[in-house]
């Protein structure tokens, strides 16, 4: 296997050069800010709603073998409660260009979810000169000061929508 080296030659992981290249690209793009989707959001946001839907379940239903903090928040709702979302239920988005295409991050309402708590998942799609693609579904591991971690995908109506590929 060829292995990389960083420039003192210690042997560097290939991930961590994806890790670099994610991390670039955050600096290449321009996020814009935050505000009620227009029409154009909108229907990109219908182009992927039925694949959005299979994914959410999808991540539902893999990390609720291995990681079931992600989704502790809605684990309590059906399959169908939990992707009853519509268009009407994407609250905002930002948008940001890339050398690629365009990047829609949008935040969606989970209907059946009370305001008050986690209710909202954070979706990206790519738009370019093919059909909308879902790029991903937000997923958060956050390590927490006592050196445990947080997982989740289910966010609250105050959590900024930030930039993410996972």
């Amino acid at each position: 296997m060829n292995s990389r080296r960083d420039a003192g030659g210690t042997p560097q992981s290939p991930f961590r050069a994806v890790e670099l290249n994610l991390n670039r690209m955050v600096d290449t793009v321009d996020l814009g800010p935050a505000h009620p989707p227009k029409e154009e959001s909108l229907k990109v946001f219908a182009e992927v709603e039925t694949e959005l839907k299979r994914e959410l379940l999808h991540q539902k239903h893999t990390y609720l073998k291995h990681e079931p903090e992600y989704f502790a928040a809605v684990q309590h709702l059906s399959d169908s409660d939990l992707t009853s979302f519509t268009n009407a239920d994407l609250e905002s988005v930002r948008v940001a260009q890339s050398a690629y295409g365009i990047h829609l991050l949008g935040k969606v309402r989970i209907p059946p979810m009370p305001d008050d708590g986690p209710a909202y998942i954070h979706v990206r799609v790519f738009i370019s000169d093919e059909p909308a693609k879902l790029h991903s579904i937000h997923t958060e591991e956050r390590e927490e000061p006592d050196g445990g971690k947080r997982y989740r995908a289910i966010f609250t109506k105050h959590d900024e929508l930030e930039w993410f590929d996972t």
